[in-house]
């Protein structure tokens, strides 16, 4: 009976897919702070922050937005938008093979070779709870394999405008992976533009049933990020990556004080950084508000 109903659920989600146009663009030449509150006061954690207006692409904080690192599996995103720009049915299922296992890393995986899933769960997987292997299922069971679905990935770069960026694989598990913070506001724009993409990494639990080759399974997963489920926050997307080279990162859409905003952090320090340099950038945003009204 679950597995019916996960069933709707991912059909209901694919008729409502559309793939918008995006949002507006970011301009990567300005990098001025145009609130009046003292960003020195933040007293961010995290190496490379940037908080953008959404709807007019302006920088509110910035810091080493234009260094290139490592981003761990924020790269899921560009994952997600590479599937689903393909159009490959969403109901179709696809299997764990032993070569998604994850062998650079050694990540943990609910996961076990043999099981089946729709490619619509496998997505909300990678996407929600940062799932490896699902991400590298995706790429596998893409036309030509996971060399062409990685091309897929620079290519989509490109285009998004993304010049300093480079992809090598589907899961962020290498940190051959790398991107600024600069360009991750334009990946998280335009992945903002995909209802299921919005969707998926907002969604603050799964359960479902797989089938391997021995039984059939209830999985159940939690959001990677903790914020989702803070209903002081208003998230539109999220994604969190961490892999030892490029520490822990966020990247976020989500209203504040009634205006869409962008916020990336990467390379931030300690298990809870991330989301504590999250909260600071909204307290931040509200106070200026509040002051500026009153």
């Amino acid at each position: 009976m679950r597995r019916i109903l996960s069933i709707l659920g991912v059909a209901t989600a694919v008729i409502s897919f559309q793939a918008g146009a995006g949002d507006e663009p970011v301009d990567p030449g300005v990098h001025h702070v145009h609130f009046a509150a003292k960003p020195a006061a933040l007293r961010l954690r995290s190496g490379a922050v940037l908080v953008l207006a959404q709807d007019t692409g302006l920088p509110l904080f910035a810091k080493n937005v234009d260094q290139i690192m490592p981003i761990a599996s924020i790269t899921k995103l560009m994952t997600a938008m590479v599937v689903l720009d393909a159009g490959l049915p969403l109901l179709e299922s696809i299997d764990i093979d032993r070569s998604d296992v994850d062998r650079r890393k050694g990540s943990r995986s609910k996961l076990k070779v043999g099981t089946s899933l729709m490619r619509a769960e496998m997505l909300k997987l990678a996407l929600m709870a940062s799932e490896n292997r699902a991400a590298a299922a995706l790429a596998r069971n893409f036309p030509g394999g996971t060399d062409a679905f990685v091309a897929a990935m620079n290519q989509k770069a490109v285009e998004i405008g993304m010049v300093n960026t480079h992809f090598e694989d589907p899961t962020g598990l290498t940190p051959d992976n790398v991107s600024t913070a600069e360009d991750l506001a334009k990946m998280v724009a335009a992945a903002h533009g995909y209802p299921l993409i919005r969707e998926y990494t907002t969604s603050d639990s799964f359960k479902i049933e797989s089938e391997d080759r021995r039984r059939h399974r209830l999985l159940s997963y939690v959001n990677s990020n903790r914020l989702v489920k803070n209903r002081q926050w208003d998230i539109g997307l999220s994604k969190t990556g961490y892999i030892s080279e490029a520490g822990r990162c966020l990247v976020m859409q989500a209203m504040i004080a009634d205006r869409p905003v962008i916020i990336v952090l990467l390379d931030s320090w300690g298990k809870l950084s991330r989301t504590a340099d999250a909260n600071r950038i909204k307290r931040w945003i509200e106070a200026d508000l509040l002051r500026i009204s009153g």
